[in-house]
């Protein structure tokens, strides 16, 4: 997915309600961002923004829907450029035609993982199918350490098994949870996953103490160790957590994905659909692919023209680092 907006969302934070002990959650807000077009599908964004760049690598969170395609024109995004990062795709609803400079045409299904490496450079579309009633489902990009973020083109499709466990199906498409882990290889250590927690459950989960973890809540409002998210919410938890237990507090199923991953250190510098480490590599990356180079290949089957750069700000564009952690 294109990234058509960098404003910062707010931050509010969250704390224990019932009086005990319990790890500090920082709850993410999101802030709408349309997509573009006259009837623009607009997304709900929680990373990046000043608060927070990232949790683990993930550095870039969009979640979307239940859009209905026939009032909202479903989603379209031309060819547009990625470096220095990976896509992940994931829907609870809906179908979406990926094509890309690799020559990948594959659909995008729920439950199923299609991830997209875009390390030198990579071009590709997103266009909702025709069989897309409503769509629904979250966009995330993942930032590739320094010694691979010129790493070659790849894309790879995935579909986890659900896993069963007290009050909760899980889908892990990335890393390890719930004694499942998915084959996909990550450059860092990630965890991805969907969880849908059974009407007014608790689930403990055993989770990797060297990961910070963000729970995004897509229905129903969970208790996060202590601490309620509800809808469109992201809570943030920072190392040095071994278990991770979630409350659904509605009446009906509530859905959720987890990411987490090892803090990442580096310094990234994020603009429009580039991750550099400098305000040179932006401007090289723009002018490549302004100037329609081999580095980011050409997308066939896609029936219209490419997404263009939008301009440079006129100012050095800084590095970005997470807070020292707490």
């Amino acid at each position: 997915m294109s990234n058509v907006e960098v404003d910062p969302a707010a931050l509010r934070c969250g704390a224990a309600d019932h009086g005990e002990a319990a790890p500090r959650v920082d709850v993410l807000t999101a802030r709408d961002v349309p997509l573009g077009g006259p009837r623009a599908m607009t997304v709900r964004r929680t990373l990046p923004q000043r608060a927070r760049t990232l949790i683990g690598a993930w550095c870039f969170v969009d979640h979307y829907g239940p859009n209905n395609v026939a009032d909202t024109g479903g989603m379209d995004v031309a060819p547009h450029p990625h470096t220095g990062l990976q896509t992940v795709s994931w829907l609870f609803s809906g179908e979406i035609e990926h094509r890309d400079s690799l020559g990948s045409h594959a659909l995008v299904r729920p439950g199923e993982l299609n991830l997209m490496t875009g390390g030198y450079g990579i071009s590709h579309s997103e266009v909702s199918t025709t069989r897309a009633t409503i769509l629904h489902g979250v966009q995330l990009w993942v930032a590739l350490p320094d010694e691979h973020r010129y790493t070659g083109r790849d894309f790879r499709h995935y579909v986890p098994s659900p896993v069963r466990v007290d009050g909760a199906d899980i889908r892990v498409f990335l890393g390890s949870l719930a004694g499942d882990t998915s084959p996909v290889r990550t450059f860092t250590p990630l965890l991805g996953a969907e969880l849908v927690l059974d009407p007014r459950s608790t689930t403990t989960l055993p989770v990797n103490a060297a990961f910070e973890h963000g729970l995004l809540v897509d229905q129903g409002n969970v208790r996060m160790a202590g601490t309620l998210l509800r809808p469109a919410e992201l809570g943030y938890l920072g190392t040095g957590i071994d278990t991770l237990t979630l409350t659904n507090e509605t009446d009906i199923p509530a859905r959720a994905v987890l990411l987490g991953g090892t803090p990442f250190e580096e310094q990234i510098v994020m603009w429009w659909n580039f991750i550099g480490r400098s305000h040179e590599d932006i401007v090289e990356a723009r002018e490549a692919w302004e100037n329609a180079s081999d580095r980011f290949g050409s997308v066939d089957g896609y029936d219209g023209d490419r997404l263009p750069a939008p301009a440079l700000p006129n100012a050095t564009i800084a590095p970005r680092k997470n807070p020292t952690h707490r």
